[in-house]
């Protein structure tokens, strides 16, 4: 009788944990969900919106094309967060680089992860592949202009309420010069997150 328990009690068990997985639904990546409170697509959307617009009208950076008489070179440096949850910035350089590329008025140069496994890729070819296909060392485009920027979120709390503010920057520097070629900030994304109180 005991076992006849012990069976039927894990029975019960496996068939409360399947009818307890999660519901999925699909909605339009466009639709704004906010679950947590926290940094999510619909503030990567805003954000990235707002300071690509401000990039591709800057008077500053019109006057560095007609300056160089070419399409200047950029390279992408670092987006650091320095706020306290985990952002990953590399989603918004990404955006960024992509439409101001796509946008015709700024090249862009392969930096980071990417240009180092290029220059091993050209250095491994130096001993295995013919003269006439390897590609030629030192023969990199160098950039004029780095865009880097961070995250950092302002953070208030009382009682059950909590208020988050993000300030995402942008800036894009002459490498040679260290001059700030362009500056721009969005401090769109605030948020109140109320808790439910605690019952007594």
């Amino acid at each position: 009788m005991r076992k006849i328990l012990v069976v039927l009690g894990v029975f019960l068990f496996l068939l409360s944990s399947c009818s307890s997985s999660p519901t999925v639904s699909r909605v339009d990546a466009s639709t704004q969900t906010d679950i947590s409170g926290y940094w999510n697509d619909t503030d990567v959307r805003i954000v990235c919106q707002s300071l690509i617009d401000d990039c591709l009208n800057s008077a500053r950076v019109d006057q560095a094309i007609k300056a160089k008489r070419k399409t200047p070179t950029v390279i992408v440096g670092r987006f650091k967060n320095e706020s306290s949850e985990h952002i990953d910035t590399s989603i918004i350089s990404s955006i960024m680089e992509q439409t101001i590329f796509n946008s015709g008025k700024l090249d862009f140069v392969a930096g980071g992860s990417t240009r180092d496994d290029l220059r091993a890729e050209r250095q491994d070819q130096q001993s295995n592949a013919s003269e006439t296909s390897a590609a030629a060392l030192a023969n990199e485009t160098g950039a004029d202009f780095m865009l880097t920027g961070s995250v950092k979120a302002m953070v208030e709390r009382a009682g059950n309420q909590t208020i988050r503010t993000y300030f995402v920057s942008a800036e894009m520097t002459n490498i040679e010069t260290n001059a700030r070629m362009w500056i721009g900030q969005n401090s769109e994304i605030k948020k109140i997150i109320v808790r439910p109180k605690n019952k007594a």
